[in-house]
């Protein structure tokens, strides 16, 4: 499974991103894809995640700010970010596991992205 990330960038305070990861390759075997973002000098988190039949979790810091989506015609999973705060500032990244529900447990996740900047 290949997964590539684009949307990140800079944006100010208050402001929204979109950020995209399209998976290619054995993606029938994917039942769980998250989100996750590491800033400089912490730990890697878990934002967001998305099991196949959409049912979703949310780290505290982003509900009703984030919301992901996947659109598996497309093979694309989607993290929308509204009213970014400056904390937001991280590196992201996308995740695809086989398990479904492992959502924020990073070590369960086989494939990961480059990752994507985004400065608030």
């Amino acid at each position: 499974v290949q997964l590539v990330e684009s949307g990140g960038g800079s944006v100010q305070a208050g402001g929204s991103l979109r950020l995209s990861c399209a998976f290619s390759g054995y993606t029938y075997s994917i039942n769980c894809m998250g989100w996750f973002r590491q800033a400089p000098g912490k730990e890697r988190e878990g934002v967001a995640a998305i099991n196949r039949d959409g049912t979703t979790s949310y780290a505290d810091s982003v509900k009703g700010r984030f919301t992901v989506s996947l659109d598996n015609a497309k093979s694309v999973m989607y993290l929308e970010m509204n009213a970014l705060k400056r904390e937001d500032t991280a590196v992201y990244y996308c995740a695809a596991g086989t398990v479904k529900g492992v959502w924020f447990r990073a070590s369960d996740y086989p494939y990961w992205s480059q990752g994507t900047q985004v400065t608030v």
